[in-house]
């Protein structure tokens, strides 16, 4: 390898796939992203994935020294599961991270796995496991997978690994660090389910032939990647006591703890990172709400109206439809968004200040769970360019807020890839 490595990270979305090439000192040297050809439904075909991460690395590599390249991490959405034969052959379509039509599943879940497991939902992986094993085509699988699991197999032709944080929605403990026996209960054979490392380690070296398709080094690493969400917490270079709030279509919360916390009835679950533990929950409020009302412009407008230090009063609790699963775990509540004021910009500050008072109540609830309160968050998502929303979050959390430096998943993926080299 070259005096001068390159670290790769890849992220597989739900619209598309992302790269991103950072040097030795964690500085973006280049990004790609490629779109999905069409919309994805609750079942994809997994070679779309491949596909698209093909195209997107040539042209990557038309703007980096490919041969540099000395490692590979791969991040994806967390629950998205399928099936493989012994040579990583998918078997099926995949079921996506939204696909929720194991309900049967779930309650057989919910009546054996302990309460505070993260494996509980028909979302979860462990139910599309017990799903999928009712279709012909598990009498010949190999392999359970996360999207993030087959992508890398693929990358060094090893498959059957998985990473602590995609593990841990298919049942693993991660306190213990094994796959629990109440899984034999279930019904789970052992032999589909994958080893379990740590986020950051070696896997294998990239396959020769992919090597030569890429003009990469048949010496380039490929490394256990994570989820979607934990490449996003890392990106922003948050540490322990600091905590990432995302502000997108639903508003997400997650802090570094120095141990876990496991809540279902709240909705909280940590995931490991080393010795340290991502606690964390997310409210079904957040961007969508503003965007029912509101387009871009107009919110780019009116949040120069906006006085944090005037609030309304008008308590909202914004919701784009009935029901609520953090910090308040009520499948009933209905949104809160009247009265209506006829000023356009105080029905906007009234949203903000609502969804200023969820991540408050989300923050508090973490605390008194155990985690701890923050000493700074880090802000990404649409939402973290709002310097007034800011100052308003700022306040009323009593810590200071700020945008973080690096918000792409890929980022974060490249910063593992770089500690699985390294160390570092």
């Amino acid at each position: 390898m070259t005096a001068a490595p390159l670290y790769l990270g890849i992220d597989i979305g739900t619209s598309g796939c992302r790269t991103c090439v950072i040097d030795a000192a964690a500085r973006v040297q280049a990004e790609v992203a490629v779109p999905l050809p069409e919309p994805g439904g609750q079942e994809q075909d997994p070679e779309i994935w491949w596909d698209i991460l093909d195209a997107n690395l040539a042209r990557l590599m038309t703007r980096i020294p490919a041969e540099h390249v000395a490692a590979i991490a791969v991040d994806a959405t967390s629950g998205t599961l399928l099936l493989c034969d012994a040579g990583g052959i998918p078997l099926r379509p995949a079921l996506m991270y939204h696909h929720a039509s194991a309900t049967a599943e779930a309650r057989r879940i919910a009546g054996i796995a302990p309460p505070d497991c993260a494996a509980h939902g028909p979302t979860a992986s462990l139910a599309k496991l017990l799903y999928l094993q009712a279709a012909p085509a598990s009498r010949i699988a190999r392999f359970a997978l996360h999207q993030a699991d087959w992508i890398t197999g693929r990358l060094c032709d090893r498959y059957g690994v998985t990473d602590e944080n995609n593990a841990l929605k298919l049942g693993y403990d991660p306190l213990k660090r094994r796959w629990p026996d109440w899984l034999d209960r279930l019904g789970v054979p052992r032999e589909l389910l994958p080893a379990v490392i740590p986020p950051g380690q070696t896997v294998g070296a990239l396959a020769p032939a992919l090597a030569l398709r890429w003009g990469l080094d048949t010496a380039t690493r490929i490394v256990s990647g994570t989820t979607d969400s934990t490449a996003g917490f890392l990106a922003t270079g948050a540490g322990p006591r600091e905590a990432v709030t995302a502000l997108g279509s639903t508003l997400v919360l997650k802090v570094c703890s120095d141990r876990p916390v496991f809540a279902p009835d709240h909705g909280v679950y940590s995931h490991r990172l080393g010795e340290h533990w991502l606690v964390g929950g997310a409210s079904n409020s957040g961007g969508a709400v503003l965007h029912r009302y509101f387009s871009d412009h107009q919110i780019q407008q009116l949040s120069r109206a906006v006085q944090p230090d005037t609030p309304t009063g008008l308590d909202y609790y914004p919701l784009p439809a009935t029901g609520e699963r953090f910090p308040e775990n009520n499948p009933d509540l209905e949104p809160r968004l009247e009265p209506r004021p006829a000023d356009d910009a105080v029905f906007f500050q009234g949203i903000l200040e609502g969804l200023t008072a969820i991540e408050l109540r989300g923050y508090r609830l973490l605390e008194s769970l155990g985690a701890p309160w923050p000493e700074r968050i880090y802000t990404v998502g649409g939402g973290a360019v709002n310097e007034a929303w800011r100052d308003m979050r700022a306040h009323a959390l009593g810590v200071p807020v700020e945008v973080a430096p690096h918000q792409q998943a890929a980022y974060g993926a490249a910063l593992l890839a770089k500690e699985g080299a390294t160390g570092q």
